[in-house]
C-alpha cells in the first residue's frame, strides 16, 4: 500500500462515491465522509467517520476538514429543478475556501469530457465550470474527465438496459448517434484510487476512457448482442430533450429532471483527446465489451410482468 493518508470524501451515497468508499477502506485509509445524510452511511470501516455538513453552508463542513490531506470532491446537483449550475459552483467554492483554510495538499475531482468549444450542454458546462472553480483554491486539482460509466447502477448503463430490454423495435432521436469515450465503473474506480498518489506539482485535466468510440445506439446494440437479444433502430430528427425526457420518464426508471439534463449533454460528443492518462496512470482501460460484459454478469435482468418494475438478481 502507498502511504497512509487523510482523506475526505464526499458523495459516499452515490454511485460511484459509495464504491470509492469501499476501495479507500480497503486500502487502509483513515476517511473522513461529509454528507448531509449521515442515517445513510451507517455500514462504514472501522478507518472511517462520518461528519453531517453540507457543502451549501461553509461553517458545516470545518470538522469534517480537519488534519485532511486529500479530499474527493464527488458531487453534483442534477437533481435540482432550477439553477443547478449557480448552486454546482457555489458548492466548489465552499469546499475549495474550506480546504484552502484547512491546508488540505490536494483535491480529486470527477468531471466530464467535452470540449469546451463545442457549445457545451448546462450539464457538461457546470461539471467543467466546477473544475474551474476548485483550481481557483490554489490547491493543486487533479480533475479526471470521463464519458459514460458502464457498470450496474451507472445512470447510463440503466438507461442502455431499460431500453433495450423493454423495446424491441425503438424510434430513435438524433442523440443516440453522438461519439463518446466510455469507461468501465472498475476502471474509473482505478483512476480515483491512484489519483491520490501519483505526482502532482500542479493542477492537472485528464481525459479518461476505454479505446472505444460509441455512441449510446451503439451501445445498446453491443448490449442486445450480448444478451442475444433482436432489436432495430429507425432514426428520427424530431425528439427534442424534453420529449426526449419524458419518454425516458415512461420506458426508465430516470428522473425526469435528471433524463432532459443527461440528454441534453448527449448531443456533445464526449471523446478523449488527450494522452496525458497514460503518461500519469498505470492502467489500460478495458474495451467496452469486456465493461458490458461484466456489468451483466453482476446483475442478470428480469422484469416482471406487471408494469414496468425491475427485479436485479445479484
Amino acid at each position: 500500500m502507498k502511504q497512509k493518508k487523510k482523506i475526505l470524501l464526499t458523495g459516499a451515497t452515490g454511485y460511484v462515491g459509495s464504491k470509492l468508499l469501499r476501495e479507500l477502506e480497503d486500502q487502509g485509509h483513515d476517511i473522513n465522509c461529509l454528507t448531509r445524510n449521515p442515517d445513510n452511511l451507517k455500514a462504514v470501516g472501522p478507518n472511517t467517520r462520518v461528519f453531517s455538513g453540507d457543502v451549501m453552508i461553509r461553517s458545516s463542513m470545518w470538522r469534517a476538514f480537519q488534519g485532511v490531506d486529500t479530499a474527493y470532491f464527488m458531487i453534483h446537483m442534477l437533481h435540482e429543478r432550477e439553477g443547478f449550475e449557480l448552486k454546482e459552483i457555489q458548492a466548489a467554492e465552499n469546499f475549495a475556501a474550506m480546504a484552502r483554510d484547512a491546508g488540505v495538499k490536494r483535491i480529486i475531482y470527477l468531471g466530464a469530457l467535452g470540449n469546451r468549444d463545442d457549445n457545451l450542454s448546462p450539464h457538461l458546462q457546470s461539471r467543467q465550470d466546477v473544475g474551474l472553480a476548485l483550481r481557483e483554491s490554489h490547491i493543486p486539482v487533479l480533475e479526471l474527465r470521463a464519458s459514460i460509466v458502464i457498470g450496474k447502477g451507472s445512470l447510463s448503463f440503466e438507461m442502455i438496459r431499460d431500453l433495450t430490454e423493454r423495446l424491441p423495435f425503438m424510434v430513435t432521436p438524433r442523440w443516440v448517434s453522438t461519439a463518446a469515450q466510455p469507461i468501465s465503473i472498475n476502471d474509473l474506480l482505478s483512476y480515483l484510487v491512484q489519483a491520490k498518489d501519483i505526482e502532482l506539482k500542479k493542477d492537472e485535466i485528464v481525459e479518461i476512457g476505454s479505446a472505444d468510440r460509441m455512441s449510446y445506439g451503439q451501445l445498446m446494440k453491443e448490449y442486445a448482442k450480448q444478451r442475444g437479444l433482436k432489436r432495430a433502430m429507425l432514426p428520427v430528427p424530431i425528439l427534442s430533450p424534453k420529449l426526449s425526457s419524458h419518454w425516458l420518464a415512461l420506458i426508465t426508471k430516470i428522473d425526469p429532471i435528471i433524463g432532459r439534463k443527461l440528454i441534453e449533454g448527449i448531443r456533445n460528443p464526449t471523446i478523449v483527446e488527450s494522452d496525458r492518462a497514460s503518461e500519469l496512470f498505470n492502467i489500460k482501460p478495458v474495451s467496452v465489451e469486456q465493461a458490458m460484459a461484466q456489468a451483466l454478469a453482476e446483475t442478470p435482468y428480469r422484469e416482471t410482468l406487471e408494469g414496468f418494475e425491475h427485479v436485479y438478481a445479484a
